[in-house]
């Protein structure tokens, strides 16, 4: 097999030897029957040459016949790189024992997304995008494939997110007497800009230096002159890539919309937890990461994920609709508990507790405090807004865990109808 240039037939002119053992973990990652090593080394062979401009040749023809070629393609709906048959009545089929036969195995999305998916802090650098190597048919190291979606994985660029709102605090909450100011968009976005200031892109790269927090530092292309700039002492083995954060009613396919600025197209999909059987309204907090870009010839907006939040004035995550519901109950409590002497503080877990039982992710974990006595109490509360048996069964493993961190309260969407929070929190807490 060989690499082309694009829009060629792959006939005479420059072709690219693949390794034997990049085709033979080509071809078993291509009819699913391939090992992680084989699967990150066909995404990155694929990634490379879609960003190179390259087609793949297959060699199950003889070698002065025009080859079948296949093309590199993103499957947006589970936000990975596949291989696409390129068929047509003037192009060469593959040999009908040929694994390229068929079309490729592929995830789908209900295999890939998972509300119950584990969530860990992304190790090493702030980064998201990989240098390409040299040679197309480089094999990656793990990291250069950590940014895309697989089974029982979270894309990369959805962790640094969370990473950043959990270094800001933005998910949690003091009690109401503690907050130095009310809430405001313009307050969250400070928070999350001080934090970016701590952070590294890479070495000797703080966040902050390639970190906006508006629309109009793509649309006025602000934002690559300081990538352009940045680029030329960036160091080695790290991509120039900058992040935008921006606050988005909603979005739509490719397409960003933001109060106040022209919309922002992104290269690819935009990622988001509202899939189907879990479609979450906005608003959200997305984050864009601009990068090298050849179809663009230059720099442009390659990838972007959506976390809906609480509200435009609270930067708080949430997991579906009806964690929403609840979290607006609880700061109703937070209220109510306020005027009765209890400060009540509240935290939305953004990365998975370990306990003795093993890890988990309470939806809520809450602290009582009464300025009367000085009493202090945990609870835990989880918003069961799902009854599917998976949904379910994992709550059963996971609950047990949540226990050891306190008292545990579930709270069903009976409850928010019936307008029974408050009490319930109150009655559990007893303080």
């Amino acid at each position: 097999m060989w690499l082309i240039d694009r829009d060629t037939t792959g006939v005479g002119g420059r072709r690219i030897p693949l390794p034997p053992p990049l085709r033979e973990a080509l071809v078993r990652w291509y009819v699913g029957e391939g090992s992680r090593g084989d699967e990150e080394a066909g995404i990155t062979l694929v990634q490379n040459a879609r960003i190179g401009a390259k087609w793949i040749a297959c060699d199950c023809r003889a070698a002065e016949d025009a080859p079948p070629i296949l093309t590199p393609a993103f499957l947006s709906e589970a936000e990975t790189y596949y291989l696409r048959r390129l068929t047509s009545t003037k192009r060469p089929e593959h040999r009908e024992e040929c694994p390229f036969f068929r079309d490729q195995v592929t995830h789908r999305i209900t295999e890939i997304r998972s509300r119950e998916t584990p969530a860990d802090p992304p190790s090493g650098f702030f980064e998201v995008l990989r240098p390409a190597p040299e040679k197309l048919a480089q094999r990656p190291d793990e990291a250069a494939s950590d940014d895309r979606t697989r089974h029982a994985s979270v894309p990369r660029l959805a962790r640094l997110l969370w990473r950043l709102i959990d270094a800001a605090g933005t998910n949690r909450i003091p009690p109401s007497q503690h907050e130095p100011e009310p809430a405001s968009i313009k307050r969250e976005f400070e928070a999350l800009g001080r934090a970016a200031a701590k952070i590294e892109i890479a070495p000797g790269i703080q966040l902050g230096r390639a970190f906006w927090t508006h629309a109009n530092a793509l649309h006025s292309r602000r934002a690559y002159a300081m990538l352009r700039q940045l680029a030329k002492s960036w160091p080695s083995g790290h991509a120039p890539q900058g992040f935008l954060v921006l606050f988005s009613p909603h979005i739509r396919g490719h397409i960003v919309d933001v109060p106040g600025a022209e919309p922002i197209q992104v290269a690819n999909r935009v990622q988001s937890p509202s899939v189907r059987g879990n479609l979450i309204k906005g608003p959200f907090l997305v984050m864009i990461v601009a990068g090298e870009y050849p179809e663009a010839h230059g720099y442009a907006p390659l990838r972007a994920y959506a976390q809906p939040i609480f509200s435009g004035h609270r930067f708080i995550p949430v997991d579906s609709e009806f964690e929403r519901s609840v979290l607006r109950e609880l700061f109703k409590a937070r209220r109510q508990l306020d005027k009765a002497g209890v400060d009540l503080a509240i935290e939305k877990p953004i990365f998975d507790r370990l306990t003795s039982q093993g890890s988990c992710r309470p939806d809520f974990l809450l602290e009582a405090r009464s300025r009367l006595t000085g009493e202090i109490k945990q609870l835990v509360v989880e918003a069961m807004g799902f009854s599917d048996e998976e949904y379910l069964a994992s709550k059963t493993t996971t609950h047990p865990r949540m226990r050891l961190l306190g008292p545990l309260l579930t709270i069903q969407p009976s409850d928010v109808e019936g307008d029974r929070v408050c009490d319930q929190l109150a009655s559990a807490l007893d303080i």
